[in-house]
């Protein structure tokens, strides 16, 4: 008898079909590579880019900025609500979807609470200021600026985030070895 089922083998890729991965942080933390890196190591796996729901918006965009107002917050919540859709949707139909973005705060917890992908994985990168400078500064593109500072985002990460998921100092590990971390702390990650 054939099963279309996926296969779930022992290897901790394989225990990541039809699941979803959440990889977050600050800008520059690294989330794009790492999110690109894992679903490459994965052997059906998506990589949900939370910023291209923002740049679909053609006019009427609010930015998400210090101090934003509540226009800029729902376009925030909604860009969550749709990749939070979007991972599922991929997800019921067999892929391992991980989604990357910078959920912060209080968002993150309602983050989860909007995927009802089970199980649902959240990995937190968290390099210091230092490095996240550092690697801001050899960027293509510039996160920082019109209002953020690494400093600002990073105590919003360190002390108003939830303490939910697989955390880690990712300063001193290249991409590779953080895919490695990642794969290793499943255990950890899982939140749901």
């Amino acid at each position: 008898m054939v099963s279309d089922a996926p296969d779930r083998g022992s290897s901790p890729e394989s225990g990541l079909a039809c699941a979803v991965v959440l990889i977050t942080g600050i800008m520059a933390a690294g989330k794009s590579t790492v999110a690109q890196a894992l679903a490459e190591r994965l052997p059906r796996a998506v990589h949900v880019r939370g910023d291209v729901f923002r740049r679909m918006v053609v006019s009427g965009r609010a930015e998400t900025l210090p101090g934003a107002d509540e226009e800029a917050a729902a376009q925030l919540r909604l860009r969550y609500r749709l990749s939070a859709s979007v991972a599922d949707t991929y997800a019921d139909e067999g892929w391992a979807a991980v989604v990357q973005d910078v959920v912060l705060g209080k968002d993150l917890a309602e983050y989860v609470s909007l995927v009802r992908t089970r199980p649902l994985y959240v990995v937190v990168l968290a390099p210091d200021r230092r490095t996240v400078t550092e690697r801001e500064a050899g960027r293509g593109k510039t996160g920082y600026g019109a209002g953020w500072t690494v400093e600002s985002l990073d105590h919003a990460l360190r002390e108003e985030t939830p303490r939910l998921g697989l955390w880690l100092d990712t300063s001193r590990l290249d991409v590779s070895e953080t895919v490695d971390t990642i794969l290793a702390g499943l255990d950890r990650a899982r939140v749901r």
